[in-house]
C-alpha cells in the first residue's frame, strides 16, 4: 500500500476529460492502495474540487474542457499558487518541455510529468505519485532527454560529455546513485564520479539529497532558458 508518513493511503484527485483513461487510472490507482478522492472531466471543476479535498496530488491532463485548450496544465498552475502543499503530476499525451518550465515556475518541489503511455508501468506510475507526494520532481525521460538537448549547442551543458548528459538527465527523472547505475548499467562507483564532474562543471553545490539534486538540476535547466 502507499502511504504518507502518518501511514494513511495517499490521497488523489483526477482530472481526465477521457472517461474511459480517467476510470481506468482511477482503478490502477485504488488497486495499487491509493485513495481516489475525487474525479473530474473539467478544469474548472477539478480545482474546485482539489481545493475542497485536499489529497496529497492531484494528477491532471493539459488539454481539458471547458476551453479544450491548456486548462488542467493552467489548473495546476494554479494549484500550485494557491495550496503549495498539494502535488502536482500532468499526464499528457505531449512530450513538451515548455509545459514542464511553466509548470515548474519558480519552485521544482512537488511537481511531475509524465506520458501517458507510462500508465502501463504501474511501479513507475505509483513510484511518481508518491514522489511528489513527498514533495520531490518526476520527470519522463523523453522529456528530460528533450529538456538536455536544447541545452548542448552551447552555455555550461556542452562542458559534459555524452555518459555525463546520461547521468544527468537520469537524475532529473529522479533516480537516485544506484537507481542511474542500474539504468544505464555501470557501477555505482562510475555514477558518483560522473556526478562529482556534473556538479563541478555546472557548479552546482554538491548534497547528498536526492530530492536536492533534482531542484538543482530544473534550476538550472530554468535559469539557462531565461537566459536564452
Amino acid at each position: 500500500m502507499t502511504t504518507d508518513d502518518t501511514g494513511r493511503p495517499l490521497r488523489v484527485a483526477i482530472g481526465e476529460d477521457d472517461v474511459l483513461l480517467r476510470e481506468g487510472v482511477a482503478r490502477i490507482l485504488t488497486d495499487a492502495g491509493l485513495d481516489v478522492v475525487a474525479r473530474s472531466g473539467d478544469a474548472d471543476d477539478l480545482l474546485q474540487r482539489a481545493l475542497a479535498y485536499r489529497p496529497d496530488v492531484v494528477i491532471t491532463d493539459v488539454q481539458m474542457p471547458p476551453r479544450r485548450a491548456d486548462d488542467g496544465l493552467r489548473t495546476a498552475m494554479e494549484l500550485r499558487r494557491r495550496s503549495p502543499r498539494i502535488g502536482v503530476l500532468i499526464l499528457s499525451q505531449f512530450c513538451e518541455p515548455a509545459y514542464v518550465m511553466d509548470l515548474i515556475g519558480d519552485r521544482p518541489e512537488g511537481v511531475g510529468y509524465l506520458l501517458k503511455e507510462r500508465v502501463g508501468d504501474v511501479t513507475t506510475f505509483v513510484d511518481a505519485i508518491r514522489r511528489v507526494a513527498a514533495g520531490g520532481s518526476a520527470l519522463d525521460p523523453e522529456v528530460v532527454v528533450r529538456m538536455l538537448g536544447r541545452h548542448t549547442r552551447a552555455g555550461p551543458l556542452q562542458q559534459l560529455t555524452p555518459r555525463e548528459l546520461a547521468v544527468l538527465a537520469a537524475m532529473a527523472e529522479g533516480l537516485s546513485n544506484s537507481g542511474v547505475a542500474e539504468s544505464l548499467l555501470i557501477s555505482h562507483a562510475s555514477v558518483e564520479k560522473h556526478v562529482t564532474a556534473i556538479f563541478r562543471k555546472l557548479r552546482i553545490t554538491p548534497t547528498d539529497s536526492e530530492h536536492r539534486r533534482v531542484q538543482a538540476v530544473l534550476t538550472y535547466l530554468r535559469a539557462d532558458t531565461r537566459r536564452r
